[in-house]
């Protein structure tokens, strides 16, 4: 080991790869920055000032007209963006799936639909259960305003109690109307749930493409700046011209001016998802490093997709509950009756016990029930369409989803396999031709921005596939199950 001394050579580790100028290997003292050969250290792959002023000091000599001879200096092809994901930087964030749990705990809407669930259950009753009944009393009197009961045969007082009775068939046909409600609500339940997964996810994966994004910008910053002053050097030395020190330095505006854009649209979406978690206080949310593993079920799932879509579950049961409906209403058609009995005193006289049975006459069923069953069965047709609307939808967007999974998983492969390593590979001859005096500045500028837009349209890729396996998920599979948190905001409480 050399004390003070680093090398900087080829390293086979997805963080950094480097090329050679002439295929050597070269040492730099880390005080002096003096190349030296022959050193034999332990390499610091993570740090990014040695390379940097080893290009610096390589520029300075090439601007002095020394010959190097087999004494080349390598120059950084690519830095992956988990090159820095070790610095001291802000927190990771939670794993989405966590994110997930806390949503369906804490935001309201779910506990909303909760609500109109239980709400439905409760009306089930009462539409099940007959009229209230009706007590009258009653005073006949002869000779009134004297008081005769007692004197007149004729007057009495007493009391009557009289029950409406709907016609047989009413009571069932409105309680299997009312209960039909009740799994509209737990479909649209859980499709509030879904939604709510679904749009957890899709944010994060937001998240994500825009820390790639400024990950990204941070390296080519530094990449940036050590051009720059590798032109500034050039420049001095009258080596170059003003033009190409002006557009480094435009660049690196060019790059600040992204990253205020980057920070804003985080902050929209952090506080888009402080929304979907239902957090009182806003919180930021920390740098989204990685997302989980995605992938499209193993089975044919275009059929389970239209097996298991929330949208399709509501309707189907909004379908049925609209045939409940229309039972209800031609039941509405069929008169009710009423029965009674009644007791009086007659004083002295005996008492006079009645009964009575009357009937509706549905005289103005034209009027009344007949309307109603027409925009009953008006409604079930309404319903029928909807179904089949929303069954046309997930078939569409079955077939979009396919499409934009293949589309982003073959972008990914060739992003990985080749845009990536080609734009790396073009810097890098840019800037050597550049650095010996062969090539314009301006193709360095222009393959440097190929290199940057590279590595953020792979995060932009990621983010895709991820937010497209989101929805996949969003049409086939059910919400996690409930957890303590969450049972606990639904039985009443405001925080779990």
């Amino acid at each position: 080991m050399c004390a003070g001394w680093k090398e900087i050579r080829p390293v086979v580790d997805p963080m950094l790869d480097f090329i050679f100028l002439n295929g050597h290997k070269n040492y730099y003292n880390q005080e002096t920055m003096i190349p030296m050969k022959d050193c034999v250290v332990s390499p610091n792959a993570s740090s990014v000032f040695p390379w940097l002023m080893a290009l610096i000091l390589a520029a300075g000599e090439g601007f002095a007209g020394e010959k190097r001879g087999s004494e080349s200096f390598l120059l950084p092809a690519s830095i992956s963006p988990i090159a820095i994901a070790s610095s001291p930087m802000e927190v990771p964030a939670p794993p989405v799936e966590e994110l997930v749990r806390e949503a369906l705990a804490n935001n309201p809407s779910v506990a909303v639909m909760a609500s109109r669930m239980a709400a439905a259950v409760e009306m089930a009753v009462p539409e099940g259960a007959l009229p209230d009944p009706m007590v009258e009393f009653e005073l006949t009197d002869v000779n009134f305003p004297r008081l005769t009961v007692g004197d007149e045969e004729m007057s009495m007082a007493g009391v009557r109690i009289s029950q409406g009775v709907p016609f047989p068939g009413k009571l069932k046909a409105r309680r299997d109307a009312a209960r039909a409600a009740v799994p509209v609500r737990a479909a649209e339940f859980e499709e509030v749930r879904r939604r709510l997964v679904s749009q957890v996810r899709m944010v994060y994966a937001r998240l994500y493409a825009i820390d790639r994004e400024l990950q990204a910008l941070e390296l080519g910053r530094e990449l940036l700046e050590m051009l720059t002053a590798t032109v500034s050097m050039r420049y001095s030395a009258g080596e170059s011209e003003q033009e190409a020190l002006i557009k480094a330095q435009l660049q690196l505006s060019r790059l600040g001016e992204r990253q205020i854009d980057l920070e804003a649209a985080r902050r929209a979406q952090n506080a888009a998802l402080n929304h979907l978690l239902g957090r009182d206080e806003p919180m930021t949310i920390g740098r989204v490093d990685q997302l989980p593993a995605s992938s499209l079920p193993e089975t044919p799932w275009a059929a389970e997709a239209l097996g298991n879509a929330a949208e399709i579950r509501i309707k189907e049961n909004q379908v049925t509950a609209a045939e409940r409906q229309v039972e209800a209403a031609r039941a509405d058609l069929n008169p009710d009756f009423t029965v009674g009995v009644g007791v009086f005193s007659r004083g002295g006289f005996d008492q006079i016990v009645t009964l009575q049975v009357g009937i509706e006459l549905p005289l103005w069923k034209n009027h009344k029930q007949e309307p109603r069953m027409r925009a009953a069965e008006r409604e079930l047709d309404m319903a029928r369409h909807e179904m089949r609307e929303s069954e046309i939808a997930t078939r569409s967007a079955i077939e979009r989803l396919a499409a934009e999974w293949a589309r982003a998983d073959r972008q990914i492969q060739l992003y990985t396999e080749a845009i990536i390593p080609q734009t790396s590979a073009a810097l890098d001859a840019a800037r050597s031709s550049y650095l010996v005096g062969r090539g314009d500045f301006s193709t360095v500028i222009e393959d440097f921005n190929l290199w940057l837009e590279a590595r953020v349209e792979q995060g932009r890729r990621e983010a895709e596939r991820f937010i497209t396996w989101a929805e996949i998920e969003y049409l086939i599979r059910p919400a996690p199950a409930a957890q303590d948190g969450e049972l606990r905001f639904l039985n009443g409480e405001t925080r779990p």
